[in-house]
């Protein structure tokens, strides 16, 4: 961005949420830009990464929470009179305390990660991966314009699957994969590398651009995708029904 475009221009990567309508972490035009991380905590935002026993974390991934009430807290949702959605939404996991339901990381340095939404994390053999880490391996490899992952269960287990999108004219041959997978097996672990990898022509996303894992597993699965109006393009879920792919080994 730097390079290409202009200097004097402050780049920032943030994370938040409609519900607050604000954010956790932000950019901060005094802190250097790390390729991949966020730069720091927003002001008067308690931010902690927590692991499963409510302990903060450094250098490990966990969970995203705020430990302190904060200037844009809803006292409630719409339709909610005893606050039972607000409850199960963000204070289910870790009672009294805001879970944001990101799957994070906070560097040493202060800086942070989204891994990815927590009820989109894979588990195959019982061991958490965000999306995003995936992600970031797919993104280096020039014939895939997007991709998206979701964990198929399969054989008691829970084994990942890898949907990309192609350059036009490129075919996912054996060759192709073959990369994808070597490229995420070099820069992460074993388990990250996808038991399959499938072509679409386009992904679902919200109307706000971002990809639903979710609803994508939800009809791998045959289970009901809840929200169809929020998507942008509801159509493109049925790219990933009855894959005859996902029905063998």
């Amino acid at each position: 961005m730097y390079r290409e475009i202009k200097h004097e221009l402050c780049l920032s990567s943030m994370s938040g949420g409609t519900d607050i309508v604000s954010c956790f972490v932000i950019g901060n035009p005094v802190l250097p830009v790390r390729r991949g991380e966020m730069q720091c905590k927003s002001l008067a935002m308690a931010i902690e990464v927590w692991n499963d026993n409510a302990q903060p974390v450094v250098g490990e991934k966990g969970e995203l929470v705020c430990t302190r009430h904060f200037p844009a807290m809803p006292v409630g949702l719409w339709n909610d009179p005893d606050r039972q959605k607000l409850r199960a939404a963000y204070f289910s996991q870790f009672p009294g305390v805001w879970a944001q339901g990101d799957y994070a990381e906070q560097r040493p340095n202060g800086s942070l990660l989204i891994h990815g939404r927590s009820d989109a994390v894979l588990n195959p053999g019982g061991v958490r991966i965000g999306t995003a880490e995936i992600y970031r391996q797919v993104e280096k490899v020039p014939q895939v314009l997007e991709s998206l992952a979701i964990g198929q269960r399969w054989q008691d287990d829970v084994r990942v699957v890898l949907f990309v999108r192609l350059e036009d004219g490129v075919h996912l041959d054996e060759a192709l994969q073959q990369q994808i997978r070597q490229v995420i097996r070099a820069n992460t672990t074993p388990r990250h590398v996808p038991a399959k990898i499938l072509a679409v022509s386009d992904i679902p996303r919200t109307i706000s651009g971002k990809i639903v894992e979710l609803a994508v597993r939800n009809v791998v699965h045959g289970e009901p995708v809840k929200n169809t109006d929020a998507l942008a393009n509801p159509q493109a879920l049925e790219q990933f029904r009855d894959r005859a792919e996902l029905a063998a080994g």
